[in-house]
């Protein structure tokens, strides 16, 4: 499993190159790049409190979850932990 940087304020310079990298808005933020008897990988985008997926953010967990991946929202590392051991048990 990995973390895809993505979040985060940058300055315009900054911004620009890593655009020009191709980094995307919404991208979730952790990738396991296994597949299970269901899905090609697992994607988790991390948030706290009241917030919620940006537009972008929903756009791309609905893209994933058509494509065959399953791709969730997370509120806690607890959530995230329960959500990768079930997805494990399925390899």
């Amino acid at each position: 499993m990995f973390h895809i940087p993505n979040g985060g304020s940058r300055n315009p310079r900054e911004a620009k190159n890593l655009k020009m990298q191709g980094v995307k808005p919404g991208v979730p933020d952790l990738f396991l790049p296994v597949a299970n008897k269901k899905y090609h990988g697992l994607f988790i985008e991390m948030k706290y409190g009241k917030n919620k997926p940006t537009k972008y953010q929903q756009m791309w967990i609905d893209y994933l979850n058509s494509a065959g991946y399953l791709a969730v929202v997370c509120y806690s590392h607890e959530e995230a932990f329960s959500v990768l051991m079930k997805y494990i048990k399925e390899v």
